[in-house]
């Protein structure tokens, strides 16, 4: 059975890589006239090398400062690095910006060429060797071998092919699953051909795809289906992790896709501007970086501008490593621990890279203890820790299982949904029939706080009501779903945080402090009702008769309402409770029995008039005691 991989050239302009790759492949991957002319690679170029059961696609990158940007793009992917200097040249200032690339790539394997060792006599050509042992003496290529070639004599390209060989067995086991991850393939390339439509290329980064197969291309949400596949000018039925592919689209505009633009598995990525990342800053970069500077990030094949946010301090230093947040200038799709590269605005220059922690991140403020911690769990051995994390930076936000795919880099999502319920850190809550959320433990505590600080102030604002109105408090929180809030009520309600009692809501210890003038009027305001028995006055009218506290009349009625003394039949009217009590009592007599009575027989009943009757019967409506049918009062049995 073969085993695909791909592999990247990296290596300064005009140190032979496009020949080196012709002389072992027979392949020129220089395709346009252009390079042609010039004698340089300027865009991306493409060749497939067999050795046994290996199968490499090599992308053969520009060397050029003008196209590290094409380099990058290229570099999606890749799982063994050739890196080619030229023996009559040396070391130059595009190896060792290569170099850092493919370290900051987060590159494991890999092997060195040394090229045109025709043109250069033995004892400098062993100079250079040695020069090449300290550039990467502290790299991933430390102990790679360094393999003497020339393109024009044939000499080294046998052991270069061993070399490639073991690299290519070393990488197949540093990499993950080929199968049972969605599939994902960042697009470096995109044309149209006669009759076929629009054409994209990129390495497979994980993931199986067939044609036939429906995918869609991000950012954008623009559903596709796969009219045809090729691998390095073969046409194949599938494409997996580890080839080149070619796919012939259907359902897209060739305007609508881009280099930078990815093709997935339904719902595998989401698009978003803002990553939460973990940077480090190059010791060879010129100087700190400043928060909020403006850069540029390599994020697959895509290249942004981006404003980098220090969580932590304000300037991070050449060689020092910190977490951040890039918020991206157009919307980007990521995944758990992707490489990025940053390069300076002007001039051009790579200052650092890193690894993506949270894709479409939400933004963080300045950071506490906790929270810190819950970053560098994102970055924990333990994938049920990283698990939790994600499912912590999802905040309240749908969330599913399948999410942590792409949040934290895991594969079997179904045993860790299992393990965070079982650790106690995600609560499922039903908002309607067909849809649950499921958000983190402390995501509904730091929640139950916000609702805690938002009542105190409420106290505050009327310090005389014994319950606070829910419906204002939903305002407050109109970002949230009903169901949302209600769950984190009655789960303080359930922790002794909050009272409820129907449309009321008020925290333990919290309650009015009345002046002495204030509990005699209320005490008055209370007794008034009580007399006034069937025909209550108004608010407006007891606060008019008020000689002292007028502005508080409002809040002490309320406050009655809330201690169970008065109750509300609407906002004008309020009655005694023993007044309710012989309206209950009255009607359930007068009812019980007949098949209704008329707002007529119903004021007759209880000896008052329309501009009373009429308030009663909307309240005992609203209260379930009666029911209107037509232009009758029925009673309610369960209340008889």
């Amino acid at each position: 059975m073969v085993t695909d991989l791909i592999l990247g050239t990296a290596g300064h302009i005009d140190h032979g890589k496009t020949s080196l790759i012709r002389a072992l492949t027979g392949v020129d991957t220089d395709r346009l006239p252009e390079e042609k002319k010039r004698g340089i690679t300027i865009e991306l170029g493409f060749a497939e090398l067999e050795l046994g059961e290996w199968r490499l696609g090599i992308v053969d990158v520009p060397g050029h400062e003008r196209f590290v940007r094409n380099m990058l793009a290229g570099a999606t992917g890749v799982d063994v690095a050739l890196l080619v200097i030229a023996a009559d040249d040396s070391v130059k200032p595009q190896t060792r910006e290569h170099l850092e690339i493919l370290r900051l790539l987060d590159l494991k394997v890999g092997v060195i060429a040394l090229t045109k060792c025709d043109l250069a006599d033995e004892d400098w050509v062993d100079l250079v060797t040695e020069e090449i042992r300290e550039l990467v003496k502290d790299t991933f290529l430390a102990e790679a071998p360094i393999i003497r070639t020339s393109a024009e004599t044939g000499e080294g390209l046998d052991a270069l092919r061993d070399a490639l060989t073991d690299a290519a067995k070393r990488a197949n086991a540093e990499r993950g699953e080929i199968n049972g991850t969605p599939f994902r393939m960042a697009i470096d390339r995109t044309f149209t051909i006669a009759g076929h439509g629009t054409v994209v290329t990129g390495s497979v980064v994980s993931g199986r795809a067939a044609v036939g197969d429906e995918l869609i291309i991000e950012p954008g949400a623009v559903k596709v289906r796969l009219r045809g596949l090729e691998n390095h000018d073969r046409n194949v039925e599938s494409v997996h992790r580890g080839q080149r592919a070619a796919i012939n689209l259907a359902g897209v505009h060739h305007d609508e896709v881009r280099r930078g633009h990815e093709l997935a598995s339904r719902g595998h990525l989401a698009p978003g501007r803002i990553v939460t990342v973990h940077l480090s800053l190059l010791p060879t970069a010129p100087r700190p970086l400043k928060n909020r500077s403006r850069m540029r990030v390599h994020l697959g094949a895509a290249e942004l501008m981006c404003s980098v946010v220090l969580l932590e301090d304000s300037l991070l230093s050449p060689g020092q490593s910190a977490m951040a947040q890039l918020y991206l200038a157009e919307p980007c799709v990521a995944t758990w621990r992707q490489p990025f590269v940053l390069r300076s605005e002007s001039p051009v220059l790579t200052i650092g890279g890193g690894h993506v922690l949270t894709p479409d991140a939400q933004k963080l403020r300045k950071p506490n203890d906790a929270l810190m911690q819950k970053l560098n769990d994102l970055l924990a051995d333990d994938p049920i820790c990283r698990a939790s994390a994600a499912l912590y930076f999802a905040g309240l936000n749908d969330w599913r299982p399948e999410d942590l795919a792409r949040t934290a880099g895991i594969s079997d999502t179904t045993a860790a949904h299992a393990a965070l319920i079982e650790r106690g850190d995600l609560a499922e809550i039903r908002l309607s029939p067909t849809r649950t959320l499921r958000v983190h433990s402390d995501v509904l505590q730091e929640l139950a706080e916000r609702i805690t600080a938002a009542l105190e102030k409420m106290h505050e604002q009327e310090p005389l009501r014994t319950m606070l109105d829910r419906s204002r408090l939903a305002h407050r929180f109109e970002y949230l779903d009903a169901p949302l809030l209600a769950a984190a009520l009655d789960q303080m309600a359930a922790e002794r945080r909050v009272r409820l009692s129907g449309d009321g809501v008020a925290l333990y210890g919290h309650g009015p402090q009345l002046s002495e003038n204030e509990r005699k009027l209320l005490e008055k305001i209370v007794v008034d009702y009580q007399t006034a028995g069937l025909q209550p006055p108004t608010v407006k009218q007891v606060k008019d008769a008020a000689t002292k506290n007028q502005a508080s009349v409002p809040q002490l009625v309320a406050l009655a309402a809330g201690e169970g003394r008065l109750v509300e039949i609407s906002p004008e009217f309020y009655l005694h409770a023993e007044a309710d009590r012989h309206l209950r009592d009255t009607l359930r007599e007068k009812m019980t029995g007949h098949e209704g009575m008329t707002m007529s027989e119903i004021r007759e009943a209880l000896g008052t008039t329309r501009k009373y009757a009429v308030p009663f019967c909307e309240y005992l409506d609203r209260a379930g005691f009666t029911r209107r049918e037509g232009d009758v009062r029925v009673l309610v049995e369960h209340n008889e």
